[in-house]
């Protein structure tokens, strides 16, 4: 099991960006696949956004494409993802998940592929 912890949430303007990092400890990222997701009041937790466990594949959801960006660094055993062009419909609690080693699939965005969660990280956005 690997303790993963979120940061770099916090108050953003309609239009800004956040930096959001998870931190990961008790055992190393670099043979697995990272995830992203973000549940917002009253909804589902969703998908946003994973990189495979080589850091030579991204992947992200349809709904925000474009405006997220993952990357990892394993040398710092962090996983990152920038989000550009926040909404207001953006703010949610962002989670970060890690899969099970050397993890591989044509659906990251399931939520049964990863093992190992953080506690969230709150992002909001003032219109």
């Amino acid at each position: 099991q690997v303790q993963l912890v979120e940061s770099g949430g916090g108050l953003v303007q309609a239009g800004g960006s956040l930096r959001l990092s998870c931190a990961a400890s008790g055992r190393t990222i670099n043979s697995r696949a990272m995830g992203w997701f973000r549940q917002a009041p009253g909804k589902e937790r969703e998908f946003v956004g994973a990189v495979n466990w080589s850091g030579g594949s991204t992947y992200s959801a349809d709904t925000v494409k474009g405006r997220f960006t993952i990357s990892r660094d394993n040398a710092k055993n962090t996983v990152n993802l920038r989000k550009d062009s926040l909404e207001p419909e953006d703010a949610a609690v962002e989670y970060c998940a890690a899969t099970r080693r050397y993890y591989s699939t044509a659906s990251y965005q399931e939520q049964r592929g990863y093992d190992c969660w953080g506690q969230g990280t709150q992002v909001t956005v003032s219109s």
